[in-house]
């Protein structure tokens, strides 16, 4: 009993020991685990210092007012970081999610925040907050993150492979940014995910197999990318697929079939591609599919008729491929359907009945087809339809007289196509229709006076049919007509007053009809308008508009008369020629003001006298000449020389002129070049300004004495008038003619009123009326000159010598190519080398060894002008120290804006400037081959897409712009 006593002691001594040790052990651990929880919070709170995505810690007062002086080490002790805009903790403290706010700006500081310290992490959304860097593989360590959305940034370079590591992760958006590379095959390894958006970045290569493990995937989005080679069929395993967007890539090869297994897809788009083959059927089993696009491929065949098996689509786009065979009448099956583009294909058959029964449907397109037949008139019952275009078709009969029950439509284009028959009344009764074309058609009989009724018509063309009769009086009521055009038909009569009435047109042609009488005088208030009034039996006078018209045609009609002298002044000889009863002394170019009054006796006699005079007249004329011709032949036996001088006499030649100029005229308006009218000097010669008899304002550019007498200038003077005559382009300086006197040479131009733009860039007043959208629109103007030498000329031409003293302004502040003294043609079977041309400082710095001129010399000077225009300067040095890596020192946006001007606040006018200077900047790449052709420049200004903006603009790193591969994808 005594020894069960003492081992019951003992053992109780051992069991409080162990329970003591327990019991401090647990609370080591403990201590230990709150201690390590409270380290990691405070890494998590000073990483997040530390990124500078806040500012700072001193100025973290000013986003939080309840923080006033508050310590770092008090923000990460108390965990107020979880109180941060854009910042979700858990209930220990630990950050979860990050979303800063659209306006905090992050740039350059992306990688600065450590996200291995954040182990909690589920969300991390950055979307459109200007990133420009690269995607930190630390990334990958977040296993816990779900959700990682970096889109709408300038993020460049590959997307890192440790993103495959981020096993939680169900959505991952890096759209619309500027990656490269490939698509990392470890982004096979996600299997929870549900979106992956790849779109609109740079991406290329072929689409990996391994995306065919995402089985939880129903969200892939690959669209705007450079992807090469077939679609792998491993996609018909994403079983839960929803939404499949590849569009717009370089993909070729067949369609899948198994795409047919992806039960749940709603969108299917192919488009924008170089698929081939033929539809495949199994496309048919999508039962679920609401959205197919395939347009722009190369796919042949017919469309199978499996296609009316997939009752929920809405939208059907096949269009420009080569489709054959009939429209399948399986379509009229998709009752849901409301868009149907099946044009630029090689249907041949006839328009399917069933369509009638889409009652759906708001868009057909079936234009650029051979279609035959006649037009259903089911399509009658389409009461929701709101465009239908069946042009350029093989389409006969007559138009239905049912589509006047389609009171929603807005455009009916049935031209070019082989309806007979007169124009139904019933098209009256269309109150909304906007868009009308029925010309090119063989339709018949007189324009019903109902047609006039719609009051919402923009565009009305009824051209080359045989509508006959006068035009009715109704025709006054069509006041939104912007767009008239009845020509080539039989109509007849007067032209109506009411014509007057319709103010917001701004096309009128009325040629090749049988039209009569005078032009009315309620035309005159026609404002801005394109006249084509030809081939019609018109008479009396030509009224004396008032009116500022764009053009006018009054040729071969029965006007008789003077020509009046503001339209003479403004168009051509060609407007009036043809009229027996019209004149005007075409030969000195002078127009005439109509006589004070004439009778019928004095005309009488000036018929008598002029039938005994005109012979004798004509007999001179040719006799004079001849002896002239005579007297100079002669005198070229006696001196060669003599005679190559004065070999074109004083009259010189003219194009896109109003007839012929003398050149005393010339010699009287500058009083024979006085210095007076002198308004600047070229390379070659001085520039003066003139205003010729007719009230004309030109500028000559005459070669000095000494320059005529030297070969080089005298090339020079020819070449630029070889080139001038070729060529015609809104933003290149017209020639209008030249003079190779013995007394002078000289080249005459239109005026161009602002002079160069060097010199208005040093003037500070010009300088800062040039405003920020001013610059960008010189920049294109340029850009589209220096686009139609190198892209649009039958023989491409490089100019040489892009400079800003040879970009001239208008008063629209339109830039104005100038000055092709240099300029030469290239020739694809010349080497092309040729001596160094060009203006110091604009030269491109390969042609110091190379010495051979191409597209690329005239892209760097572009480069240079576009910066100097931005800048308010030459870019002088900046031009050899830009920055071509974040290591290099830092070149700020607003280093290269003219002071002279504000920063760009509005959004709009800072992309384009933006733009401008990403241009100029990829422009100026040492390698000529690595410079965009200034066709790519001029479609980044066509089709460049917005991008988010920082609040200030200025603080964007040149080096970021200057890395962007702007335009050179599909070059190389």
């Amino acid at each position: 009993m005594a020894f069960y006593n003492i081992a019951s002691s003992i053992n109780l001594t051992i069991l409080a020991t162990i329970i003591f040790f327990y019991t401090a052990s647990n609370a080591s651990t403990s201590v230990a685990n709150v201690t390590s929880q409270s380290s990691s919070l405070q890494l998590e709170g000073k990483a997040l210092l530390d990124s500078g995505w806040w500012k700072s810690c001193s100025n973290i007062s000013s986003l939080h007012r309840k923080w006033p002086n508050i310590n770092c080490d008090v923000i990460i002790n108390s965990r107020s970081y979880c109180n941060w805009p854009g910042i979700t903790c858990n209930i220990a403290g630990s950050v979860t999610e990050i979303y800063p706010p659209s306006d905090l700006f992050i740039g350059n500081k992306f990688r600065k925040l450590n996200f291995s310290c954040f182990p909690n992490l589920t969300l991390l959304d950055l979307r459109g907050h200007w990133i420009y860097e690269e995607i930190p593989p630390q990334l990958g360590d977040l296993t816990k993150l779900r959700v990682l959305d970096l889109s709408s940034n300038y993020i460049h370079g590959a997307i890192p492979p440790e993103i495959g590591n981020l096993s939680s992760l169900q959505n991952l958006d890096v759209g619309d940014n500027i990656l490269n590379g490939l698509i990392p095959k470890e982004l096979g390894q996600l299997k929870n995910l549900v979106t992956l958006d790849l779109s609109d970045n740079r991406l290329i290569g072929s689409i990996p197999l391994t995306l065919g493990l995402l089985t939880n995937l129903t969200q892939l989005y690959l669209q705007y990318n450079h992807f090469r080679g077939a679609i792998p069929p491993e996609i018909g395993n994403m079983s839960s697929l929803q939404n499949l967007d590849v569009g717009d890539n370089i993909l070729s090869g067949l369609i899948p079939k198994e795409l047919g297994q992806l039960k749940d897809l709603v969108t299917l788009n192919l488009s924008d591609n170089k698929l081939v083959g033929s539809f495949p059927p199994t496309l048919g089993l999508l039962a679920n599919l609401a959205q197919l696009y395939m347009q722009y491929n190369q796919f042949d065949g017919a469309i199978p008729p499996e296609i009316g098996n997939m009752s929920s689509l809405q939208n059907l786009d096949v269009s420009n491929n080569f489709l054959i065979g009939p429209i399948p009448s399986t379509l009229g099956d998709l009752f849901h359907l409301k868009s149907l583009s099946l044009f630029r294909n090689s249907f041949n058959w006839f328009i399917p009945q069933e369509l009638g029964q889409l009652k759906n449907l708001i868009t057909i397109d079936l234009s650029d087809n051979m279609l035959v037949g006649s037009i259903p008139s089911s399509l009658s019952y389409l009461i929701n339809l709101q465009k239908l275009t069946l042009s350029r078709n093989q389409i006969n009969g007559s138009i239905p007289l049912g589509l006047g029950n389609l009171k929603n439509l807005v455009t009916l284009d049935l031209g070019d196509n082989n309806l007979s028959g007169p124009i139904p009344s019933s098209l009256g009764q269309l109150s909304n229709l906007t868009f009308l074309f029925l010309e090119s058609n063989l339709l018949e009989g007189p324009i019903q006076g109902e047609l006039c009724n719609l009051h919402a018509l923009s565009v009305l063309y009824l051209a080359n049919n045989t509508v006959s009769g006068t035009m009715p009086i109704e025709i006054g009521g069509l006041f939104s007509i912007n767009e008239l055009d009845l020509s080539q038909n039989k109509l007849e009569g007067p032209i109506p007053p009411h014509i007057g009435n319709l103010t917001m047109l701004y096309t009128l042609n009325l040629s090749h009809n049988l039209i009569s009488g005078e032009i009315p005088y309620e035309a005159g208030f026609l404002q801005h308008l394109t006249l084509d009034l030809s081939y019609n039996k018109l008479t009396g006078t030509i009224p004396n508009f008032s009116a500022s018209f764009n053009q006018i045609n009054f040729s071969f009609n029965n006007f008789t008369g003077p020509i009046p002298c503001n339209l003479r002044r403004l168009f051509p000889i060609h407007s009036f020629v043809g009229n027996k009863g019209l004149y005007g002394d075409e030969i000195n170019n002078v127009c005439f003001s109509p006589p004070a009054s004439i009778g019928s006796a004095n005309s009488n006699k000036w018929m008598h006298y002029s039938k005994i005079f005109l012979p004798i007249t004509l007999f001179l004329a040719f006799l004079i000449p001849g002896s002239l011709f005579l007297y100079r032949r002669h005198k070229i036996k006696n001196s060669q020389t003599e005679t190559k001088e004065s070999r074109n006499g004083d009259i010189f030649s003219v194009w896109n002129y109003d007839g012929r100029i003398a050149f005393e005229d010339v010699i009287e308006a500058t009083e024979n070049f006085d210095i007076r009218y002198c308004i600047g000097t070229g390379g070659y010669g001085s520039v003066y300004k003139a205003q010729l008899p007719s009230g004309r304002v030109i500028a000559l550019k005459k070669l000095h004495r000494m320059e005529a007498e030297e070969p080089s200038f005298d090339k020079c003077f020819k070449n630029e008038v070889k080139l001038l005559t070729e060529i015609r382009h809104k933003n290149i300086v017209k020639l209008h003619g030249f003079c190779l006197h013995r007394r002078s040479m000289f080249l005459i131009y239109e005026y161009i009123e602002r002079g160069s733009l060097f010199c208005v860039l040093r003037n500070e007043e010009e300088a800062a009326e040039l405003d920020w959208m001013k610059r960008v629109n010189i920049v294109k103007g340029m850009a589209y000159a220096l686009s139609y030498l190198h892209h649009d000329c039958s023989t491409p031409i490089v100019h040489r010598d892009i400079s800003s003293n040879n970009i001239l302004l208008n008063s629209d502040w339109e830039g104005i190519v100038s000055d092709f003294g240099t300029a030469r043609f290239l020739y694809p079977d010349s080497s092309n080398q040729t001596i160094l041309a060009g203006t110091h400082g604009y030269i491109a710095p390969e042609l110091a060894y190379t010495m051979v001129v191409n597209e690329k010399c005239d892209v760097y000077s572009f480069g240079v002008v576009a910066l100097e225009i931005v800048m308010g300067k030459h870019p002088g040095e900046l031009l050899s120290s830009l920055p071509s890596s974040p290591s290099d020192p830092h070149i700020m946006l607003k280093d290269v804006f003219d002071s002279r001007l504000l920063p760009p606040t509005n959004h709009v006018v800072a992309q384009s400037v933006i733009l401008v200077v990403t241009l100029a900047l990829a422009c100026l790449r040492f390698n000529p081959k690595s410079r965009p052709t200034m066709q790519q420049v001029c479609r980044e200004f066509l089709v460049h897409k917005p991008v988010p903006l920082p609040q200030l603009v200025q603080e964007i790193p040149l080096w970021h712009l200057m890395n962007q591969d702007i335009c050179i994808v599909e070059q190389n």
